[in-house]
């Protein structure tokens, strides 16, 4: 039965369940365009969808931290307490956050439950390339300190559901495994519920 459900059916069906679409990776990877694209497909599906944003967070809800390791895993950690909210009232939430360090992915995934890590991947050479807003220029002069992927360190995920290869991929295919992704994990959910 379950191979004859419609995708849209069961991504529709988080409105009910919630889950935690998490995008990490490099500054200039293109979390945060991938997240919107996703947004925007789930959001004219009629669905409650979220999307937090790491710069945007970090100028409220943890405004005064700082960019050592543990204000960064403070940061994260307070972004999966609110995600963790939304879940567990049934919204789909979006989170691009470069959160680079395993650790506090790991600890954020085990709070929340439904989650999906979406490693969002791309050379430094090319993140450099698309920094609009010359922070990595700004990094390599020493202007900007513990800048993740110059002087700070970026742990990629070891075993993320998803992996868009964002220099090799259009917008629409990386969406398009994001979207997958979300539909494989309701089938998998719904087998293991048929099962208990």
């Amino acid at each position: 039965m379950l191979q004859n459900i419609d995708a849209l059916d069961l991504v529709k069906s988080y409105s009910k369940q919630g889950l935690t679409i998490w995008f990490t990776g490099l500054s200039g990877a293109g979390k945060t365009t991938i997240c919107q694209a996703v947004y925007k497909q789930l959001i004219e599906q009629g669905l409650k969808v979220e999307h937090l944003d790491g710069d945007l967070v970090r100028q409220t809800l943890t405004k005064g931290l700082g960019f050592s390791q543990a204000d960064r895993e403070e940061n994260i950690r307070r972004i999966g307490f609110v995600a963790h909210l939304l879940t567990r009232n049934g919204v789909i939430v979006l989170v691009s956050a470069i959160s680079p360090y395993r650790s506090i992915r790991q600890e954020v995934r085990e709070q929340i439950g439904a989650f999906i890590e979406v490693f969002v991947d791309a050379p430094l050479t090319v993140c450099e390339q698309r920094d609009v807003k010359g922070l990595y220029q700004r990094a390599r002069n020493g202007e900007i300190l513990q800048f993740t992927g110059i002087d700070a360190p970026y742990e990629a995920p070891l075993d993320p559901e998803v992996t868009c290869s964002t220099a090799e991929e259009t917008i629409d295919q990386s969406v398009t495994k994001v979207m997958q992704a979300i539909s494989r994990y309701q089938v998998s959910s719904m087998s293991f519920g048929a099962s208990v």
